[in-house]
């Protein structure tokens, strides 16, 4: 993203530089070659302002994309951590029983 935006500027400035050199060596009236430079500025600043507005549309569409994403893969790992936990909890239910069923034998054989 970073070159394409530095590649979008170096358009708009090399426009820029070449409508105001191609203006003030054109062979007309100082009012008119200020009229056209200032037009040309206008429309530069509305064309960067262009520019600007739809990277920042982009960088947000990117972000929210990535945040969809995070949000996707922490559901996913809460899924897997409480099932490995419900997996954990029944085992050591289990050898609980295996331990207490142990006990209740060795009390009575003492």
């Amino acid at each position: 993203m970073n070159n394409s935006g530095n590649t979008l500027l170096a358009i708009i400035a090399g426009s820029a530089i070449g409508a105001a050199l191609g203006i003030l060596y054109a062979p007309d009236k100082g009012e008119n070659t200020r009229k056209l430079i200032a037009d040309q500025a206008a429309a530069t600043r509305d064309n960067f302002t262009d520019s600007a507005i739809d990277l920042k549309n982009r960088v947000a569409s990117k972000m929210y994309d990535e945040k969809d994403t995070l949000d996707t893969r922490v559901e996913s790992l809460v899924s897997d951590i409480s099932y490995k936990t419900e997996d954990v909890i029944s085992t050591l239910e289990k050898k609980l029983a295996e331990l207490k069923t142990k006990n209740k034998k060795l009390q009575k054989t003492v």
